[in-house]
This record gives C-alpha cells, sequence and structure tokens, in this order.
C-alpha cells in the first residue's frame, strides 16, 4: 500500500524549532559532539550496483549502521547525544560558564551527572542508548522495556549499566509509563517519542540522528534523488527527510517512509489526516518499529518533507535480510536485523510495481539512499531468520 503525501502543509517550510533542531548548525552540533567520543568512526556506504541494475535504477548505496559506535544501531546517536547534552547543560547551569563536550570527563562534570537519572521506553537499541550515554557521563540509567522486547537485547542494555524495569504491554504503553513515573520522581526522560509538551529532548535525539546524511553527502558525487526511511514513531525518518530538505532544498530527494503493515502508525495518521493511535495487531517481525503511535514532532517534520508513505509485510523484512546477507554478484554483505532492511524493502516493492514507480519517479535515472539502522542486535534471531549467524557470512564472502 502506498499513499502521496497531499497535506495543507505538505512542501511548505518547517517551524522554527525544527529547523533549529534539523539544520546546518544543530547537525554540525551533533557531529562536534559525536567526535568527542573515544570509539567515534563514520559508518560505511556501500554500492550495491548488481541490485541497482536488477531494480532498474542508476544507483543504490546503503549507508551501514549496523557499526555504530559498538550498539550496532543509529540509534547511538540520538539517546546518547540527548544525554550528553543535558549533562552539560546543566553543568553550564551550575558552573555559570558554557561547558563544552571536551570537558565531558571534568571531575566537577562527572560530579554534576553522577546526581542525574535518565531514563527512557525502548524496543531495544534506544534503550542502549541512553544507557551508554549515561555510562559515558557517569550518570544513572533507568530503562523501561516491554513485554516484546527480547531477552538478548535487555541483556545487552544491562551489560551498560542501566537498572531494568519490565513493564506489561507494548513499547507505547512503556512510554507512558515513564512519562509517569519520570515526573513524578525528577528523573530525566530522554524519549525518542514526543507528545503535547515534550518535544526539546526527543528533537535532541532527532538532532543526533542528521549525522548519518553529513557523513553520506561526503561520499556520493551528487545527491540522491530518492531515500526510503523505514519508521516507528518517524523520528528516524523525519530526521533524515528534514535535514535534507533544510540542506538541500529544492534539491532534496523524495522522502518515501516505510512501515510494517501490522504496526503503521504513520501511514494510517496520513489516511486519518492527523496524528492517531492504532489498535494492537499481531506483532511484526520488525520489532524496532512496532510503535502503535507517532511522535508529535516527526509528524510535523513527515507532514511537510514526507512525500510518500507505504507498508510492507513480514516476509519483505526477512526476504531483505537474506537478500543482504547473500548478496547479487560483487556487491558486498551487509548484516542488518529485523528492522534495519525495512527501508529497501520499501525500496523493492516500489520498484517491481509499475504505478508506484511512475508515482514515485523512479526510473533509469534514479540514485537512491538506503540506511541500513541496525545489524545483528539479537544474534540469535539473526541466526533463526537467514539461517546462518552473522560471523558465518562474513567466512564465507572472506
Amino acid at each position: 500500500m502506498m499513499l502521496l503525501n497531499q497535506r495543507p502543509e505538505y512542501n511548505q517550510p518547517l517551524v522554527a524549532a525544527d529547523v533549529d533542531a534539523l539544520g546546518v548548525a544543530g547537525a554540525a552540533r551533533a557531529e562536534h559532539y559525536l567526535k568527542a567520543r573515544d570509539n567515534h568512526a563514520e559508518t560505511p556506504l556501500h554500492a550495491l550496483p548488481a541490485l541497482a541494475d536488477q531494480l532498474g535504477i542508476a544507483a543504490l548505496h546503503v549507508k551501514d549502521e549496523g557499526q555504530r559506535l559498538g550498539l550496532g544501531s543509529f540509534k547511538a546517536l540520538g539517546g546518547a547525544y540527548a544525554v550528553m547534552r543535558l549533562v552539560l547543560e546543566e553543568a553550564s547551569k551550575r558552573l555559570g560558564r558554557a561547558v563544552d563536550v571536551d570537558e565531558i570527563g571534568d571531575v566537577r562534570v562527572r560530579e554534576i551527572a553522577s546526581g542525574m537519572i535518565f531514563v527512557c521506553a525502548t524496543d531495544g537499541n534506544h534503550g542502549r542508548s541512553v544507557a551508554q550515554g549515561a555510562g559515558l557521563v557517569g550518570a544513572r540509567s533507568v530503562i523501561f522495556v516491554h513485554a516484546g522486547v527480547s531477552a538478548e537485547r535487555v541483556v545487552a542494555i544491562a551489560r551498560l549499566g542501566a537498572e531494568i524495569v519490565r513493564v506489561e504491554g507494548g513499547y507505547d504503553h512503556a512510554v507512558r509509563e515513564v512519562a509517569r513515573v519520570g515526573a513524578e520522581r525528577g528523573w530525566k526522560i530522554v524519549s525518542n517519542t514526543s507528545w503535547p509538551g515534550y518535544e526539546r529532548v526527543p528533537g535532541l535525539v532527532m538532532q543526533g540522528y542528521t549525522v548519518i546524511v553529513r557523513e553520506a553527502l561526503r561520499h556520493l558525487a551528487e545527491p540522491p534523488t530518492h531515500v526510503f526511511l523505514q519508521a516507528g514513531v518517524g523520528g528516524f525518518a523525519a530526521a533524515i527527510a528534514g535535514h535534507m530538505a533544510v540542506l538541500l532544498g529544492g534539491r532534496r530527494p523524495k522522502a518515501v517512509v516505510v512501515e510494517p503493515t501490522r504496526s503503521a502508525c504513520v501511514y494510517a495518521s496520513v489516511q486519518a489526516g492527523r496524528p492517531i493511535t492504532i489498535a494492537h495487531q499481531q506483532p511484526t517481525v520488525m520489532t524496532m518499529l512496532e510503535c502503535a503511535e507517532p511522535s508529535l514532532v516527526a509528524w510535523r517534520v513527515l507532514a511537510r518533507v514526507g512525500d510518500a508513505f507505504m507498508t510492507v509485510n513480514e516476509e519483505d523484512a526477512v526476504s531483505v535480510m537474506k537478500r543482504l546477507a547473500r548478496p547479487l554478484g560483487n556487491d558486498p554483505a551487509i548484516v542488518s536485523g529485523e528492522s534495519g532492511g525495512t527501508g529497501l524493502a520499501g525500496l523493492i516493492r516500489a520498484a517491481g510495481d509499475k504505478d508506484m514507480r511512475a508515482a514515485l519517479g523512479l526510473d533509469a535515472n534514479s540514485r537512491v539512499l538506503i540506511i541500513n539502522s541496525e545489524g545483528a542486535t539479537d544474534p540469535g534471531r539473526y541466526a533463526e531468520l537467514v539461517g546462518m549467524a552473522p560471523e558465518e557470512m562474513f567466512l564465507q564472502t572472506a
């Protein structure tokens, strides 16, 4: 299924708060913070010419966030960055002067951080990022995990020193619990979704994601014509599409938002003409995207710069994992987790449908950017779905 954006805000400028969060200065600041981290390295940008030829397009590039900062997910950029920003803002306030990221190890800054507690809800990856960020600055973290988060992902969060709180229900229920408990106890909520009255911190999380665009464009001869972006609450898709819109203006790529059919809250909101909460359905294999309600900030951005919205099925997601693990021709092998290749699944579905191709202007001149948003963050589940463990894949291609 696919919908073209026909909302009245479409192609209108972003509001000032979103330009501030997703503009050039904000993205540069996020990268400045990132480069201060000991384990910083740009993630690879892979060209897949054989798959591009099969899909009838000029070029296909995949930015591989499965290798980001030791966490295996693009979310390493968002939660940890927001935690660092909040700690340094608090330190600046208490010390009466500007405190930059190069002072993150200063004893006075760490003493301030030690009295701060950061809390979030997670499907797995965002919680690891917040926990890692808290550990970097010497703060505490409390991560709420719902019943659908795998045991392997919970263990990975706990290894980073986080206190784990288990809640019943799904991700959206965990978000509501975080909002309630965080407010009661005065903890710092670092959510990747937003709600009325809570927008700035999700904006900082999204700002962290803009680094992906900065890195990718440095290695592309010219900007892409299309970008297919997976969405849960929509923050990732909005950050990438929004930053490209600010940076490239009229040369921005067409942004296609892709969700699981079983959990398509952004798509349903486009249909309804307003942000809505969808009923819980059967769980999706794309577990990092299993969200019932869009982020209000993300919705505001995507209503302006999202060109089309579509859904993909369970088999599409698993097929992409296998296709990237066993590539065509000389294309490189890529480890893509259950949600990581959803954007590519959308491209493959659109490229194979003549009506979708025409509506999106996909043709032999199209240059498409995809972001593999996660690697095998649950190696056991990856092996079960793909038929081999991540390490076996590279042994076969070595």
